[in-house]
């Protein structure tokens, strides 16, 4: 997978860049809707990046906010016909906006940094866990648990792709490797592929022990994405999820990640845990 198969990214930084120029405008939401005869919550809804956005939409921005630069111009409309394609994850069926949002942000990034409170990050889970955690916690028909498995393994492809795998930096709590998921042989074969992966050159696993007590982060999971050209974002867990791109957020959770990586054991100590939690 790559950002070509994802309009997510695109429309990320369409939005983005759509934002500035109508800040640099001196326009709110209200204006600009005003003059497009829409909804302020639908120039929001564009410039989150949550909608692609149409040729003749853009070009009608382009001459509220003024803009002449032809390079400029043409790089918005490469960005805006990129985030009107078809993103891979379409074909496993309907998945929640913001966790479509979510994958489709991280086909493009360099790194992501997962924090996991209760379950093996998605990037780690073997087919089984994910197929047993799914049927646990969705209640969805065994068709579309199926269809949500085959989507986590392609998600998985970004870890072992030739070309510039994603790094991935995972710090889970203890009751991660704990709580057993699909009965035993699921869980063995769980731990096995975890500590296996921990051994990888692009992953990095870390076990925050139970004997360190109460850390930062104990509210909910989350991840953030690093991309080589363009801001940091995060995906905060919850019934639902979000994504937050504010930088004064990024640097929120990135601040707490650094403290739980403080508190957790080494690579190496947290894979002879989890082999040990597997025997």
């Amino acid at each position: 997978m790559s950002s070509a198969h994802s309009p997510t990214f695109p429309r990320f930084q369409l939005g983005k860049q759509l934002r500035e120029l109508r800040e640099q405008a001196r326009l709110t939401t209200e204006d600009v809707g005003l003059q497009l005869d829409c909804s302020p919550s639908t120039i929001s809804r564009m410039e989150g990046g949550k909608v692609g956005i149409r040729r003749s939409t853009l070009e009608r921005l382009l001459e509220i906010y003024e803009v002449t630069d032809q390079e400029q111009i043409d790089t918005l409309v490469v960005l805006a016909r990129q985030g009107k394609t078809r993103g891979w994850f379409a074909r496993y069926g309907d998945l929640p906006a913001s966790y479509s949002r979510y994958i489709g942000l991280e086909s493009s990034a360099a790194e992501m940094r997962d924090y996991e409170a209760l379950v093996v990050p998605g990037m780690l889970q073997t087919e089984e866990y994910t197929r047993a955690l799914l049927a646990a916690s969705t209640g969805e028909s065994d068709e579309t648990v199926e269809a949500h498995v085959k989507a986590r393994r392609e998600r998985q492809n970004l870890l072992t792709r030739e070309d510039q795998p994603l790094q991935l930096i995972a710090v889970l709590d203890e009751s991660v490797i704990r709580r057993s998921i699909g009965g035993a042989d699921v869980m063995r074969s769980q731990l096995k592929h975890l500590a296996d992966m921990g051994r990888a050159r692009n992953v990095t696993v870390q076990i925050l022990p139970f004997s360190g007590g109460a850390y930062a982060g104990m509210a909910g999971s989350f991840a953030i994405l690093k991309f080589q050209d363009a801001p940091s974002v995060v995906y905060a867990e919850a019934m639902t999820g979000d994504i937050y791109p504010a930088a004064d957020d990024v640097q929120r959770y990135a601040d707490v990640f650094e403290n739980l990586r403080a508190a957790a054991l080494s690579p190496l100590e947290s894979i002879k845990m989890i082999e040990d939690s597997s025997n």
